[in-house]
């Protein structure tokens, strides 16, 4: 069978050799998911899992696009939230795998935002030693980040994501539809991350955000555009450095201070979800590097600005609750992934769009710097 792409399609192909992939992005995509798949996959079983919220939304349409293109389904409605990302739910989401009898060609396909897409790709990653993955990201988060890259994983008692596996998918559907159904509070979340990729290495991507971001909350061609450049940025990223040996970890500006504050909220979304903390890092990581003098406060003002202005918090103060103490934040810090070593690593900037890899920053300018910014 194969599929007919609808004219608006915007395809970002990531190259990683045998393991290369396509990730498409436009309107109508999961009624045309079968037969995207049916195209490229040579298996005819799925496992779908998704979550509660998304799955009276968009499971059955999926389940008629599977049927139509001779794909069995099987599926798995799990939680929503970001507590779902557990062993408890790894090991049902695997059992339900198993049960369906997906073989190695089969694919685990995964119907949700962020959680679920983490949560399945580390389950197709590891039952058979690795099943193919599709995923189908329903958020604008996961639309132009966590989708994309094979990054998988659950969270720990020690901190976010510390418990995974590298596991590419072998196609992203990124239908915009499903956009149009998210709360304004999901898709400010996940356009933090858009904006993001501006300002690692791309200004002229910030600028051109800065100048266009209320189109890309209203839809339309606009709204493709910024999902597609992002793709492309993080897709590039990801193919220099798979693993995140290196450059790939510019990918993290704003959460190392995102995820010690996501932490200290204990994963709670009614406080903070996941974009939110990152818009909070990425104040903090330009805020932290004019501190150590290595970029203009104007820039930091310019950051702060903007994600302001789109309705995202920017400060500690603005996250509801009491927040634990700057040396509890800094714990969690010193716990998160990217410590090598014993030692900090921070993704800090020289200026909008000039972020690089600092290693050895001293801990006793981040814990002055938490306490000098702390609401407390």
């Amino acid at each position: 069978m194969t599929a007919i792409a609808a004219s608006t399609d915007r395809k970002v192909h990531v190259p990683l050799g045998e393991r290369a992939y396509d990730i498409l992005i436009g309107p109508g995509l999961i009624a045309r998911a079968g037969a995207e798949i049916a195209s490229r996959l040579k298996g005819r079983k799925a496992a779908i899992i998704t979550d509660e919220n998304v799955a009276p939304l968009y499971l059955e349409a999926l389940v008629e696009s599977l049927n139509a293109a001779g794909i069995a389904s099987a599926s798995l409605v799990l939680p929503a939230g970001e507590k779902t990302k557990s062993f408890e739910h790894l090991i049902t989401a695997c059992d339900k795998v198993l049960e369906a009898r997906i073989e190695r060609n089969d694919y685990v396909i995964a119907l949700g935002g962020g959680v679920i897409g983490d949560l399945s790709g580390f389950t197709a990653g590891i039952v058979r030693r690795g099943v193919r993955f599709v995923q189908v990201p329903t958020s604008l988060l996961s639309q132009v980040d966590s989708s994309v890259g094979g990054k998988t994983g659950i969270n720990s008692r020690h901190g976010k994501n510390l418990i995974g596996v590298f596991h590419q998918a072998d196609l992203v559907l990124a239908d915009t539809d499903v956009l149009n159904t998210l709360s304004e509070r999901e898709f400010r979340a996940g356009y933090a991350e858009v904006a993001k990729y501006g300002l690692i290495d791309k200004p002229e991507f910030f600028a051109w955000l800065e100048a266009n971001w209320k189109s890309v909350f209203s839809g339309g061609s606009a709204r493709i555009e910024a999902i597609a450049a992002s793709c492309q940025a993080k897709a590039d990223v990801v193919v220099a450095d798979e693993h995140e040996n290196g450059q790939r970890a510019l990918l993290n500006l704003g959460h190392t201070f995102g995820h010690a504050l996501e932490a200290a909220t204990a994963y709670d979304s009614a406080r903070l979800v996941h974009g939110e903390g990152v818009s909070i890092g990425m104040v903090l990581a330009h805020e932290f590097s004019a501190r150590m003098n290595l970029a203009s406060p104007d820039d930091a003002r310019r950051v702060e600005h903007h994600l302001r202005e789109v309705g995202l918090p920017t400060r500690m103060s603005e996250i509801p609750g009491a927040l634990p103490p700057a040396d509890v934040l800094m714990d969690a810090i010193a716990q998160d992934k990217k410590v090598k070593g014993g030692k900090l690593t921070f993704i800090l900037t020289r200026g909008i769009g000039q972020s690089f890899v600092a290693n050895d920053v001293p801990a006793s300018e981040v814990l002055s710097f938490l306490k000098e910014k702390h609401p407390q």
